[in-house]
């Protein structure tokens, strides 16, 4: 069966559903208040693990909160109500706290595991859309995801709930982490594989080429000289150096380029005369991104890496920064 719908109905539609969840999530904001405090009290004061639990459409909420709270300084996971209730309630703890995700309140897998948690001695804070159901009296705090109703036109689907259950939760997520002082670094210590954690964990020493790797000559050499050092060497440039290793120029095969448009003959011209005298320069402590961000703003390719003293210990060109996923 083919179906079709024309493009202004379409895009309505979809105006109608963002504005419609839009305005819950600004009227759940204004109503936030003492609930909240008490749920991040106890999320900070935890002294083990947010278990987070739901069914249906809630679990698939849930599994991403839980998500959230691990990667911003809460440990947290995700266990599935029904699974609970045949054996993993064993993972729960005294210590634990649980956000128990249930949009009626009344869910039977949730229910049928309360008075284990209960009895346990875990913290429970439930989010559900009635605080006079079930288990929001359970519970030590209860945190209100009501909404007048759904986005879906029949208002049956979850949509503008699970909406607000997802914000009222990243919400829970991002009051701890601002708590704790979570930081960039923290946050990429547990992504070192996403872009931002080898933004924030790599640095120029990491990729940074060494010894013999690195193009150098003397101030006093011949360009040509110089030449075959860059083709060597395959960084496109060449480091000048005086006879304490100390950085004094750095010459490039775009300054090749020009000094042969210029004067054409260049087989008796000395590096040390041409050279350029304030080669970009960058420490090996500093982060890669600080090199991206130098060879940006400075519109070149390669950097030199010196020490406290302007001594030559590495270079680095776009293509290291590229290969690492740093640029």
């Amino acid at each position: 069966m083919h179906y079709t719908l024309d493009a202004e109905t379409a895009v309505q539609l979809g105006r109608e559903v963002l504005t419609q969840e839009a305005a819950a999530l600004t009227h759940a904001a204004a109503e936030l208040g003492e609930e909240f405090v008490k749920a991040v009290s106890l999320l900070l004061n935890c002294r083990g693990r947010l278990i987070v639990s739901g069914v249906g459409k809630s679990g698939h909420i849930g599994r991403k909160l839980a998500a959230t709270f691990a990667s911003t300084g809460t440990p947290a996971y995700f266990v599935h109500a029904a699974e609970a209730a045949h054996g993993d309630l064993g993972m729960i703890t005294a210590a634990d706290a649980v956000l128990a995700i249930s949009y009626s309140g009344e869910t039977n897998e949730l229910l049928t595991i309360v008075p284990t948690l209960k009895r346990e001695g875990a913290t429970l804070i439930a989010m559900t859309g009635n605080p006079e159901s079930s288990l929001a009296r359970y519970a030590d705090v209860h945190i209100n995801c009501h909404v007048k109703r759904e986005a879906c036109p029949l208002n049956l689907a979850p949509t503008t709930s699970t909406t607000m259950t997802l914000a009222l939760g990243d919400a829970l997520a991002v009051a701890c982490l601002s708590a704790k002082g979570f930081t960039k670094e923290d946050f990429a210590r547990s992504h070192p594989g996403g872009a931002l954690g080898r933004r924030l964990l790599i640095h120029v020493q990491d990729l940074m080429r060494t010894g013999e790797d690195i193009p150098s000559v003397r101030q006093s050499v011949t360009v040509l000289d110089a030449v075959r050092e860059i083709t060597a060497k395959h960084i496109g440039m060449t480091s000048v150096v005086d006879d304490n290793n100390r950085v004094v120029g750095i010459f490039t095969e775009g300054d090749l380029r020009r000094l042969i448009e210029r004067v054409g003959d260049i087989r008796q011209i000395v590096i040390g005369d041409v050279m350029t005298r304030t080669p970009k320069t960058i420490a090996a402590s500093e982060l890669a991104a600080a090199a991206v961000k130098l060879i940006d703003e400075s519109q070149c390719n390669q950097l030199l890496v010196v020490d406290e003293e302007n001594r030559l210990i590495g270079a680095v060109h776009t293509h290291d920064l590229i290969a690492a996923k740093v640029l």
